[in-house]
């Protein structure tokens, strides 16, 4: 089936796949697989930066590139749901394994780029940028603006990731020198960074009509209703969410069971 615009409402994966760039976002994964790259090929001690982290960071670039250099980039005005599975996958998986790629870096917390990625990576900072791109951009006003003004297709992906990166920042703790927090404020912390989404999610999954005006009357993929593409961008948003929250509540787990042994208590000193 394919609508009046010549836009086929019933692509297949290949289909979704097809390689059509973002100049922006490309140049950007460039840059930071180029400068990743770069430094690995000249790091002298390869005990610090394993075998396993570069191919975490390298599975995170190749699903960045897909996620953004393909055909489901156009696709916006016709599917709610495959677009909150891109910026899904653009704030839950490709975050994470870029995160967990990283080298142990020892940086100075008081001055240059320690100073700086200490503010970035602060819990209660990266919980606001997060917070704030989450509820303006699925409020029914932010989100119809984005999508009429197509800023929805490109600067609200860079956005998601961009905030996620801070909240994985805060939540796996790649660099202890500008990181003090404990793993009981991490789980605190995902558990308070968990709420935004799971509410915007849970509004779309049992809200009785369509919220998105560009999405009322739209003819949407896969033969779905509105309201079927808009619970089902609920569901993608709420299941991409679940992971993050399991591992805050294992972190919390784990800081209770730190201080049940009594390692959290100080310690006396010694004689």
């Amino acid at each position: 089936m394919t609508a009046s615009g010549g836009i086929n409402l019933n692509p297949g994966l290949l289909d979704l796949l097809t390689f059509r760039p973002d100049w922006p976002m490309l140049v950007a994964l460039l840059l930071v697989g180029g400068v990743y790259f770069w430094q690995y090929a000249a790091a002298h001690n390869r005990n610090w930066w394993p075998a396993w982290k570069v191919a975490l960071f390298s599975l995170g670039l190749l699903l960045w590139f897909l996620t953004t250099q393909s055909q489901s980039n156009s696709l916006t005005g016709q599917s709610m749901a495959l677009y909150m599975a891109r910026l899904m996958m653009l704030a839950e998986v490709v975050p994470p394994l870029l995160v967990l790629g990283l080298p142990q870096i020892r940086l100075d917390s008081r001055r240059g780029l320690g100073q700086l990625l200490g503010l970035l990576l602060d819990p209660w900072v990266a919980l606001a940028v997060w917070a704030a791109v989450i509820i303006f951009w699925n409020i029914p006003a932010g989100f119809n603006a984005s999508v009429v003004t197509n800023s929805a297709a490109q600067l609200l992906p860079a956005l998601y990731l961009i905030s996620s990166l801070m909240v994985w920042g805060v939540i796996l703790r790649p660099l202890p020198g500008v990181q003090p927090a404990h793993v009981g404020s991490r789980g605190w912390f995902g558990l308070l960074a968990a709420v935004p989404m799971m509410t915007v999610a849970a509004i779309w999954l049992y809200t009785p009509r369509v919220l998105y005006t560009p999405y009322v009357s739209a003819l949407c993929l896969w033969n779905l209703s509105p309201l079927q593409n808009q619970q089902y961008a609920g569901w993608i948003m709420m299941v991409a969410g679940l992971p993050s929250l399991f591992l805050a509540f294992g972190q919390l787990m784990l800081w209770l069971i730190k201080l049940a042994d009594g390692d959290s208590l100080p310690k006396p000193p010694r004689s």
